[in-house]
């Protein structure tokens, strides 16, 4: 998966981007790779997105596709449902970006492909953060929609059917959180992340631990939790929530 590699921009007129043939024909393969992984989870009812440029429309050739799975089903399910379709899982990762995020499982497929699902309950904001990107489901890729979100340059991209249209979200905090429907303070916590981030540099995930064949993500939390209080307490505090 690619690392942060956009830097934030504050640019406070709104600039149109017109696709050239090349990025059409890029998004429609990068969506169809999206479809393949999402339809064999359908086929098993597993319900899921993919979000980020590939949901917005703004590819890149650097551009990854992140399915994520809201409410998983057990790890096992989940990796049946792959390998019954013959699509084979390169590494398995358990991953926590900060003490207190959620903790998240991860399937890498290849160097550009994966499923991710969380291994906790998602607060309310940490929810938001997809929806901040922009997150589409299978149906909305079928119809070919595209949806608003913001990029790693904290840009808003709003398509349109030549391109899309790109502004800057900081100094805009409330206009954005109407655009999207999220609270004012998702678009603000993510703003802030994402500057503080391009100030002092990306420090890395807090946790990322890869699974042997022999374990399961169930399996590995379990250990997690017993060696590490933070893994303990983010887990508890979801339980309780």
């Amino acid at each position: 998966m690619q690392s942060l590699s956009k830097k934030p921009v504050k640019r406070f007129e709104r600039v149109e981007v017109i696709y050239n043939g090349e990025r059409w024909r890029l998004l429609d393969e990068l969506r169809s790779l999206a479809m393949e992984l999402m339809e064999t989870l359908d086929r098993y009812h597993i319900s899921s997105i993919v979000y980020g440029s590939i949901a917005r429309g703004d590819v890149t050739e650097n551009s990854d596709v992140d399915v994520f799975i809201f409410n998983p089903p057990s790890s096992f399910i989940l990796e049946a449902a792959l390998e019954s379709a013959g699509i084979e899982v390169q590494r398995r990762i358990i991953v926590q970006a900060t003490p207190t995020y959620a903790i998240k499982g991860v399937l890498e497929i290849d160097d550009r492909r994966s499923i991710s699902f969380p291994l906790v309950k998602l607060l309310s904001v940490e929810r938001g953060l997809y929806k901040f990107g922009g997150e589409i489901d299978l149906k909305g890729l079928k119809e070919r929609k595209r949806v608003c979100g913001v990029d790693k340059r904290l840009m808003l991209i709003e398509p349109t059917p030549k391109g899309h249209f790109e502004s800057s979200v900081v100094g805009n905090e409330e206009e954005t959180a109407k655009i999207l429907q999220l609270s004012v303070e998702v678009i603000r916590n993510r703003v802030r992340t994402l500057l503080r981030r391009d100030k002092v540099g990306r420090t890395g995930v807090f946790l990322q631990r890869e699974l042997r064949a022999d374990e399961t993500f169930e399996g590995v939390l379990k250990r997690l939790m017993d060696s590490i209080p933070s893994v303990r307490r983010r887990v508890r505090f979801s339980e309780g929530d």
